[in-house]
């Protein structure tokens, strides 16, 4: 299961996106969020950037622990259907 740092944000979003990049290259496909304690949207956009490219290899990525933070985000944008956030 990947897990990133406690922040998601604007200040780290292109390390993020590549750091998760390199864990569904080797085949992870669980992302971990509950650590996250700084987030803005630049989260929502790395999330659906990890999910882009894992669909791309035919693979998709399940959230788990997502912030309630990040879920108000991905539902004032509209896209939380298009993440699969896995239940507690």
């Amino acid at each position: 299961m990947y897990q990133p740092t406690q922040e998601l944000s604007l200040h780290n979003a292109v390390d993020a996106a590549q750091a998760g990049m390199a864990a569904i290259v080797a085949g992870i496909t669980e992302f971990d969020l509950s650590s996250l304690k700084t987030v803005d949207s630049a989260a929502v956009v790395v999330m659906l950037n990890w999910q882009r490219e894992a669909g791309k290899l035919g693979k998709t990525i399940a959230f788990h622990g997502v912030p309630s933070s990040i879920a108000s985000l991905l539902a004032l944008y509209g896209v939380s259907e298009l993440l699969h956030i896995a239940q507690a």
